[in-house]
């Protein structure tokens, strides 16, 4: 690139045109990218930094915790919850929304993340992330209620995430594209690389787990047999399949080049629309996509139109390319109808 332009620098342009960014939307974006810039050093200093294995806790899912976990889930509410951007914040990690305390100035914003996403490949020094995604607070009552963060994903304002891998790179949205920011760490600040990120409407490569294949819906069967098939099947093409088990880098991947990401449902938690959180995995990554060109569903609807009922709220996904999106969703709808 010829010229060096810094996410402030960047988001500082965002709101110079037309307004795009509102200042106090702004300034959270960029507490939340130093946030994320903390987590990054936490991660990369791994057994050196005492911040590896298990922490003896559950989660609100569950979830044996990494120490990691806590760790990042702690650095965003303590990077957050004084700057007078946030009404409150909520998170995998947490069961019960977090209000941003009376000794600090209440904004109009929301903030919802995944500190860690993939936790568990962090013992084995492969690629993690933290997600996020920004809502507007309804100004209709006083006060911050759970009720507050059930908007639909079509009414973020801001969401993205961030990759620890060989680089560090931030991926932002804010409703205009798709931005790649990769950290500059003598700098130590975050420098932009790609704008106007896009995925290709046509792929060959597929990411799934496949050793829960007997678990999963008919449709879901046949369109990955059809894909293992190759150019001798039904597609005519031979295709590769990639799983990192970290939603974070498999997206990554599908924004740099192209493909498609599935998280169905299956048999083993029938009454459980999925296992990905629509809150803090599924909309904000739903959103980068489709900025990008792609499109995501559940398998038969749109994410992003989904009426979010509580916080924890599970959902099947299927994301990337749009054509093998579309496909996938097509064979669904079809089921249902016989």
């Amino acid at each position: 690139m010829t010229r060096r332009v810094s996410l402030t620098r960047y988001l500082v342009e965002q709101q110079r045109v037309d307004g795009r960014i509102p200042p106090q939307l702004r300034l959270l974006l960029e507490v939340v990218a130093r946030a994320c810039k903390r987590i990054s050093f936490a991660v990369n200093k791994g057994e050196l930094g005492e911040v590896m294995g298990t922490a003896g806790s559950e989660n609100v899912q569950g979830e044996v915790q990494k120490k990691l976990d806590i760790i990042a889930n702690e650095t965003l509410i303590e990077a957050n919850e004084w700057g007078g951007h946030l009404a409150a914040m909520a998170s995998e990690e947490m069961e019960g929304i977090y209000v941003v305390p009376n000794r600090y100035p209440q904004g109009e914003y929301l903030l919802m993340f995944d500190p860690l996403d993939g936790s568990s490949n962090i013992d084995i020094n492969m690629s993690i992330g933290t997600i996020f995604s920004v809502l507007k607070k309804h100004d209709s009552h006083p006060g911050v209620h759970d009720s507050d963060f059930m908007q639909p994903g079509t009414q973020q304002v801001a969401a993205g995430y961030c990759i620890y891998g060989p680089q560090t790179t931030l991926v932002l949205t804010v409703g205009d594209g798709v931005a790649m920011f990769t950290l500059d760490r003598e700098q130590g600040s975050f420098i932009l690389i790609e704008e106007n990120v896009k995925i290709p409407e046509d792929t060959k490569e597929f990411a799934i787990n496949m050793s829960n294949m007997r678990h999963w819906d008919e449709p879901m069967k046949r369109y990955i047999d059809e894909c293992l098939a190759g150019e001798d099947g039904p597609r005519g093409k031979n295709f590769n399949m990639r799983w990192v088990a970290a939603m974070v880098a498999d997206v990554h991947r599908i924004l740099c080049r192209g493909g498609v990401f599935m998280y169905p449902w299956d048999k083993r938690e029938p009454h459980k629309s999925g296992k990905l959180r629509l809150m803090y995995e599924a909309n904000p990554m739903s959103w980068l996509i489709e900025q990008a060109g792609g499109a995501a569903t559940n398998c038969r609807e749109r994410i992003l139109d989904i009426q979010p009922t509580e916080l924890h709220q599970r959902v099947s996904v299927v994301l990337g390319s749009k054509n093998e999106v579309e496909r996938v969703t097509r064979y669904h709808l079809e089921a249902d109808q016989k």
